[in-house]
């Protein structure tokens, strides 16, 4: 899948007793313009499963060309991947970061487990968007859109 390029993701959430998640992603798409439906996989094994899995929220960031190192720190295993971050509460109490080229604050509509991942389906509820370059990944590393 590497000759393929992507935007990169980081997905954030609060389950409802305030633990966090933020998961790197680049499994990210558009379901529906109307409704306006998003969704993401997250794999089955992974950590902060219980979190999204509880969580009535998550927030995609589409990060900008500027936050490789955000999106590093989020695809790494950590006790507290927030530790240290500047960040808001967005809608569920998810956390919100700056600078990302588009926000989503998504409800979660509807789960689905296949194979060994889980699809999260979100109606978005909000979003912000930023006249910035996007962060892409291809070729087993990251590139600013508009790299030549």
């Amino acid at each position: 899948m590497g000759g393929f390029a992507t935007g990169v993701t980081v997905v954030t959430a609060c389950a409802p007793a305030g633990r966090r998640a933020g998961v790197t992603v680049n499994s990210f798409c558009s379901v529906s313009l109307d409704p306006p439906l998003v969704l993401w996989c997250l794999g089955k094994r992974a950590p902060s499963l219980p979190v999204f899995s509880a969580a009535s929220h998550f927030a995609i960031h589409v990060l900008a060309a500027d936050q490789g190192a955000l999106s590093d720190r989020f695809s790494r295993p950590a006790a507290d991947k927030f530790a240290g971050l500047q960040y808001d509460e967005g809608l569920g109490g998810v956390p919100l970061f700056d600078g990302a080229a588009v926000r989503f604050e998504c409800r979660r509509e509807h789960s689905y487990e296949s194979g060994d991942h889980l699809i999260l389906i979100g109606r978005i509820e909000r979003y912000c968007y930023s006249e910035c370059t996007p962060l892409l990944f291809h070729g087993g590393r990251m590139h600013a859109a508009d790299d030549e």
